[in-house]
């Protein structure tokens, strides 16, 4: 996955900043556990995101001197979103082969019916 400058200017700070990872492990944890999936949970996680990078672009040096580069023009966070949902989000139980089996597609009708 690769993330976009924005979003890798998100992570890297998070990665710096153990007081603004905790904060976000929370959040993520919490969106995690109050959606119906992964997919809205990555979707709100992306919003808040992005609003999060507009507040740090008036305090951080680093996003201050982005924004003033590159302007503050909406970009995804899509790619983020979904690494952090992996990295800190709850564990979620695999499939035994047995539940997939299960799940699988049937032939199409009729296709083991054809006679030669």
């Amino acid at each position: 996955m690769s993330l976009n400058r924005n979003e890798q200017r998100v992570f890297d700070y998070l990665q710096l900043e153990a007081e603004e990872r905790h904060y976000w492990q929370h959040k993520v944890q919490s969106f995690a556990s109050t959606a119906a999936d992964d997919f809205s949970a990555a979707a709100r996680l992306e919003t808040a995101l992005w609003s999060y990078y507009i507040e740090r672009a008036g305090v951080v040096p680093s996003f201050r001197a982005a924004a003033s580069r590159e302007g503050l023009q909406r970009t995804s966070m899509r790619n983020l979103a979904e690494l952090i949902l992996r990295l800190w989000g709850p564990i979620r139980p695999k499939h035994s082969k047995a539940e997939s089996n299960e799940n699988r597609w049937e032939e199409p009708f009729g296709a083991g019916d054809v006679s030669l």
